[in-house]
């Protein structure tokens, strides 16, 4: 029998959501908009993604959505890459549908009106872990053909650090790692420390400039540090996959208000009815460790966690 208890709940601000819990771990999904997870933490822990409680807009309304803007709510979305003005944009302000599952959900957003594209989040959550597998799918319901990849956005609370591997892969002569900035970057920015094998990038709310970067993450997984808690999500990157972003399958951006950590599936094109899926696992550790810009110290605190499995 199944260790997972799933319950529908009431949010004072985010309304109907489900609610997962093992014993170890809490997650919990709204139900009036998205797909979209809210909440990730330890049982009985402070949340590990930022929430926005005022709602407010992500960009200026679009005439082509009617007026309507995409609303920031914070947490774990599905997104589209490359970021195409306003096609990603399109707001997902409407209620998602819930199909209950062994331990998890499945969440299917409507059909988008403009884009003919629905976006479907199917969550699972292990019984004796503390462990979560999120598959996010992306459907062609129109009637062309379109171009297109899977984008995970997972907006992290305030006050953390995040470490990201560099690439390894011994090429001798040739370059064996790809770095994208965007154009409100800095290279000094002291939020984001460039290590050999690692970099680390700090949330910092007296810093309000943003700052992004990309990189070809082939090891496949990143951390964040915060609230006496360490967040990891591992993805399979697709080495031979087209990218977006001069080909990033992962990237990190970072204002006064949160940390986003974000992985990335490669580019298909999609033929009317058919989809694309990208898949995450998320676990959660306790740790007071917050990482230093030592490598040493960085590489045994994630051989905790990582390279002894």
């Amino acid at each position: 029998m199944s260790k997972v208890k799933i319950t529908e709940i009431k949010h004072d601000v985010f309304g109907n959501c489900v609610r997962f819990e093992n014993g170890l771990i809490e997650l919990c999904a709204t139900l009036d908009f998205g797909p979209r997870i809210l909440h990730f933490s330890l049982s009985g822990k402070e949340n590990m993604m930022y929430n926005d409680l005022e709602k407010k807009p992500i960009d200026k309304p679009f005439e082509i959505y009617g007026g309507e803007s995409q609303i920031m709510y914070g947490g774990h979305r599905v997104w589209l890459s490359p970021e195409i003005v306003p096609r990603c944009y399109h707001p997902d302000n409407l209620p998602a549908s819930c199909e209950r599952q062994d331990n998890g959900v499945i969440l299917k957003s409507p059909v988008e009106e403009h884009t003919r594209i629905r976006k479907i989040m199917d969550i699972y959550m292990a019984d004796d872990l503390p462990e979560v597998k999120i598959d996010h799918t992306i459907v062609n319901e129109g009637l062309w053909e379109i171009e297109l990849g899977v984008w995970c956005v997972t907006m992290l609370a305030a006050g953390g650090r995040a470490v990201i591997p560099m690439p390894d892969a011994k090429t001798g002569f040739l370059p064996n790692r790809i770095i994208s900035l965007w154009d409100y970057t800095e290279m000094n920015d002291k939020r984001i420390y460039w290590g050999r094998d690692f970099i680390t990038v700090t949330q910092d709310i007296k810093i309000i400039n943003p700052a992004k970067i990309g990189l070809n993450n082939e090891a496949g997984w990143a951390a964040y540090f915060n609230k006496g808690q360490v967040f990891i999500k591992s993805f399979e990157p697709e080495i031979n996959g087209v990218f977006p972003d001069n080909g990033c399958c992962y990237e990190s951006y970072v204002n006064g208000l949160m940390l986003e950590s974000e992985t990335l599936s490669g580019i298909e094109l999609l033929a009317p009815g058919d989809s694309i899926s990208h898949c995450e696992e998320w676990e959660i550790h306790e740790s007071d460790f917050i990482p230093k810009n030592d490598e040493n110290e960085i590489r045994r605190e994630m051989e905790k966690y990582l390279y002894n499995q």
